[in-house]
């Protein structure tokens, strides 16, 4: 088994600086809903270090980043109280789509920063370009039903029965383990992350 230390670095750093927009802008759509939960927590900011889940934003990804077994990672989750979100759980789900679309707009801004330094700085554009692509795959795995991610607060927004997702968020962390390492999902997530930056890079060019 070949170990690419470099490349797990480099994803884990790239992380780093991907998971601020991203929890940020769950932060800031929960409170223009009207939930001050994330601004009392101080979410509602783009320092990462107020972001970081040392075991999500760091260990994992890392470890699984390493040993080839798709990247799984995460940032701290912003807290929301859906009893103070307009429209309840239809605003939970406004929330929750929040951070993938902040991930699909840092790809296009990454994008034209690697387009614009290609001739200046190719190392730059290099790990720019490997942005847009981990940004997307983020977008994409943070969408998938399972507890602690994005998508799992869809499920609740479904009006799926609570004591469902009470089960789901007991198994959400091996569930994912398993799900990233044992099946194709992490391949698949990684194919069409590598299509939709070819396809950002397209209409930028």
């Amino acid at each position: 088994m070949h170990f690419d230390l470099t490349s797990a670095l480099l994803n884990v750093l790239l992380l780093w600086i991907l998971t601020a927009p991203h929890e940020f802008a769950h932060a800031w759509v929960a409170t223009w809903l009207g939930d001050d939960t994330p601004e009392r927590e101080g979410r509602v900011t783009l320092n990462p270090l107020a972001h970081v889940d040392w075991m999500g934003t760091a260990i994992l990804p890392f470890a699984t980043s390493l040993l080839g077994a798709g990247f799984l990672g995460w940032g701290k989750p912003v807290h929301t109280q859906t009893d103070k979100l307009r429209g309840r759980l239809n605003g939970l789900a406004l929330v929750s789509l929040a951070g993938p679309f902040s991930n699909v707009l840092m790809a296009f801004l990454l994008a034209l920063v690697a387009l614009g330094t290609l001739k200046s700085a190719p190392g730059l554009a290099s790990f720019m370009a490997s942005g847009v692509r981990l940004s997307l795959y983020l977008a994409l795995f943070n969408l998938l039903p399972v507890p602690p991610l994005d998508g799992s607060k869809l499920l609740l927004a479904a009006r799926i029965p609570m004591n469902v997702y009470v089960e789901l968020s007991r198994y959400g962390f091996v569930l994912l383990l398993v799900v990233v390492s044992y099946t194709d999902v992490g391949r698949w997530l990684g194919h069409w992350s590598y299509v939709g930056a070819q396809t950002i890079f397209a209409m930028l060019r």
